[in-house]
């Protein structure tokens, strides 16, 4: 039986920030790809001054479950390829839906251990992903909006939260939002991790799940579940011991969760009892509108103030005298 893998033996280094001219791939682990939705996010891409890889199987459909974006088999060797390309500054999940937890198991995570670092962006069902990188590799990654999501294109502070996160990381050590504020006041500190409950959820008595989130701050959003279901997903953790020693809890949007009061009063009733301070919603993940958040890094959560604080920028700066790409950041391979 295949064992779960270790944390690497040392701290990877941070990926480096991205610069006019990059290479960025496209890759996309889950459900098939809206042509132009995805067309209308390469353009923002595209203005920013990267240059856009798509991976070569980006437009496929599995031959039979017309949920998935092409066979395993083929999204994970685009997961992969992209992943070790030299050329490669950073991988784009495009979109969500279902299909990570089918591809996972299939890349071989000791290649990409060999290669350098790189920003990943992804959120929903790139969760398995994220806890993927996470544990084979230890490399920082990004929950934020995808290029053929629903809120990258139509709201402008998304979008323009990603690009300082991935061009400018200084300017989004602080993180809060217009609703944020305690659900269970207190300060913690530890490292960024978590994503879609519901996906975390469904990862518990896999193989390659961790253990549990001790020591982290976790993150949890999610959309369309109501809040039995929701109590369903948050007693799922709890009991299987996800959430033993857990240092605090980040909750970001529930949209289409039903009464945000009723989503409330289940956050409270399930994790409050575990003495931890609990931020109540800092807007990232499904919202129509809200930040990117770095996984993999340590932060200080400061429930009162609403605020969840980074100790450094999650992406180093480029290596001194590293070649920096010319003005044809436009174009499309």
């Amino acid at each position: 039986m295949t064992q779960p893998p270790s944390p690497p033996h040392r701290p990877a280094a941070r990926p480096c920030h991205l610069v006019p001219g990059d290479r960025v791939a496209l890759v996309a682990p889950s459900g098939p790809v809206d042509p132009a939705r995805l067309a209308r996010g390469v353009e923002i891409l595209r203005s920013w001054g990267l240059r856009i890889r798509s991976a070569p199987h980006l437009d496929e459909r599995h031959p039979v479950l017309d949920h998935l974006a092409g066979t395993d088999t083929h999204r994970a060797a685009d997961f992969q390829q992209a992943w070790l390309d030299p050329e490669v500054a950073a991988v784009l999940c495009v979109r969500g839906g279902y299909g990570t937890q089918r591809m996972v198991d299939l890349v071989d995570w000791d290649a990409l251990r060999a290669a350098p670092p790189k920003p990943l962006v992804g959120f929903s069902d790139a969760t398995v992903l994220h806890e993927a990188v996470a544990r084979h590799l230890g490399v920082p990654t990004f929950y934020g909006p995808m290029p053929a999501s629903a809120t990258f294109t139509p709201d402008g502070p998304t979008a323009d939260h990603l690009r300082r996160t991935l061009f400018h990381p200084a300017t989004t050590t602080v993180l809060t939002g217009p609703a944020a504020a305690p659900l269970v006041p207190g300060v913690a500190r530890g490292t960024l991790a978590g994503g879609c409950a519901s996906v975390l959820a469904a990862e518990r008595g896999t193989r390659t799940a961790r253990p549990s989130f001790a020591g982290t701050l976790l993150l949890l959003e999610d959309v369309n579940e109501q809040p039995y279901r929701l109590d369903r997903i948050l007693t799922q953790l709890l009991r299987s011991g996800a959430l033993d020693g857990v240092a605090g809890i980040v909750l970001g949007s529930w949209d289409g969760c039903g009464p945000a009061e009723q989503v409330r009063a289940v956050m409270l009733d399930r994790l409050a009892p575990l003495g931890v301070p609990v931020l109540w919603e800092l807007g990232f993940g499904h919202a129509p509108s809200g930040p990117t958040v770095p996984l993999g890094v340590t932060a200080t959560l400061d429930a009162d103030a609403g605020t969840l604080t980074l100790d450094e920028p999650a992406l180093a700066s480029p290596r001194a005298g590293a070649p920096v790409a010319g003005p044809d950041g436009g174009g499309t391979e």
